[in-house]
């Protein structure tokens, strides 16, 4: 579970755009974000209305609010031909076929290819969805930028090799894929003539990269790429990471390059060893916390993001407080917390469970916890004179990704102004 789930702190909460006659809703991770603006320039095709719905499946939670945002979207667009995709849709393609407001349901194989689109309203099957785990090719649809955003999200990996006990999402992706670096740099280079500052590398296991191409290359190799034939980029970010698979490349661009920004989400998901190994992690809790002490050595600067799940099955109350603990000896600063429910199909669905009400109490204190640190990283900011890029409707954010209250400003623009306040979770100069 990597970029699949780094959230915009809600998994299910919609992010809607227009394109045309064609309205889209995106569901769940960052990476659907940007899939489903992929999706919209492929169903250009398409003449009727139609709303696109990107459904999320980390979470049986995820899914019911897919499902409900669907009924949404077809009473808020009686006249519209619902069309739903995504990872939720790949995965149980049935249970949405069977929703009399759903048109057609495709695949995440077939979402983002224009030849999809054509003439799919005449099609007669409802479910046109190929088998995932049989899929190839790299992905082909890296795109110039996101509608209405200031950095862009690159697609870079798609799919995931591992088969941690809890998580249903390489079932819904695939086996893990990458896309060649040359194609990467064109894209990035589109994008910096066309004004973005700030790139983001995207992937459902983002650290796997290149592992499937010739000579397997790895992300710092990447990096390193980029930086070289990519003079004009100003910002690079990348988003989550399985901590245990940084290579030394990698590190050593933290570590030395300042157009790396120092932030870094990481895929931790538990604090204590037994229950890693049941979730099947390749990591230990000392691994995180001797990566964060090594990056935070080579640059004091950076800020680090986590996953974590609370409840998994068999999570005693000593267990817990590991995790709890884990938050501030990682130097957590933005803590996304997953309550834990069962996936059909999962190992962790036939362990031991723990009650709804305890999982519920848990993540409370974990998000709390979580709450206190990023107040504490606030305040630390006050003062300080930071570099920030804006972007829409009145924020924007430092390199260390904070989030910023601006009152004036153009969208896009990296200005330079001291940090005089704090909010409940933003920054205000």
């Amino acid at each position: 579970m990597s970029d699949e789930i780094e959230h915009d702190i809600n998994s299910a909460k919609p992010t809607q755009s227009k394109y045309g006659n064609i309205r889209a809703i995106s569901l769940g991770c960052r990476l659907n974000t940007y899939e489903t603006e992929a999706m919209k320039l492929a169903a250009r095709s398409i003449n009727e209305e139609i709303v696109l719905i990107n459904t999320c499946a980390v979470t049986s939670e995820a899914v019911r609010q897919a499902k409900q945002t669907i009924r949404r979207a077809k009473r808020d667009n009686p006249n519209a031909k619902i069309i739903v995709s995504g990872c939720a849709a790949q995965i149980d393609p049935q249970s949405f076929a069977d929703m009399e407001e759903v048109e057609k349901v495709i695949g995440n194989n077939e979402k983002t290819k224009p030849e999809t689109y054509q003439g799919l309203l005449l099609n007669e099957e409802r479910i046109i969805v190929d088998d995932i785990l049989s899929v190839k090719e790299t992905a082909s649809h890296l795109i110039d930028g996101i509608e209405g955003r200031t950095r862009a999200y690159i697609q870079v990996q798609n799919g995931c090799d591992h088969r941690c006990t809890f998580c249903i999402i390489p079932y819904g992706r695939g086996n893990s894929r990458s896309v060649p670096a040359a194609e990467v740099v064109r894209t990035i280079n589109r994008l910096v003539d066309n004004g973005i500052k700030e790139v983001v590398l995207s992937g459902v296991d983002l650290t796997s990269w290149g592992g499937d191409l010739p000579a397997s290359p790895n992300l710092g190799n990447l990096v390193d790429r980029i930086f070289k034939l990519c003079p004009d980029l100003i910002r690079l970010r990348l988003s989550s990471i399985d901590a245990i698979e940084i290579d030394e490349n990698l590190f050593r661009n933290f570590a030395q390059n300042p157009r790396l920004m120092p932030h870094l989400h990481l895929s931790l998901q538990h604090g204590n060893d037994l229950i890693l190994k049941r979730m099947k992690r390749r990591h230990l809790r000392q691994d995180a916390i001797d990566l964060v002490a090594r990056l935070k050595a080579a640059r004091p600067e950076i800020v680090f993001g986590a996953d974590i799940i609370a409840g998994f099955p068999t999570e005693t109350e000593e267990y817990f407080q590991d995790s709890l603990s884990l938050l501030e000896e990682a130097n957590i600063t933005y803590a996304h917390i997953f309550p834990y429910s069962p996936r059909p199909g999962t190992p962790a669905q036939k362990m031991p469970q723990v009650a709804r009400n305890i999982i519920k109490e848990r993540a409370a204190i974990l998000r709390a916890k979580g709450a206190q640190l990023l107040s504490q990283h606030l305040q630390s900011q006050i003062g300080k004179v930071q570099d920030i890029l804006i972007e829409a409707n009145g924020y924007g954010r430092l390199e260390n990704f904070t989030r910023v209250k601006i009152e004036n400003g153009i969208q896009g623009e990296i200005i330079k102004a001291k940090i005089i306040g704090a909010s409940e979770d933003y920054l205000i100069i």
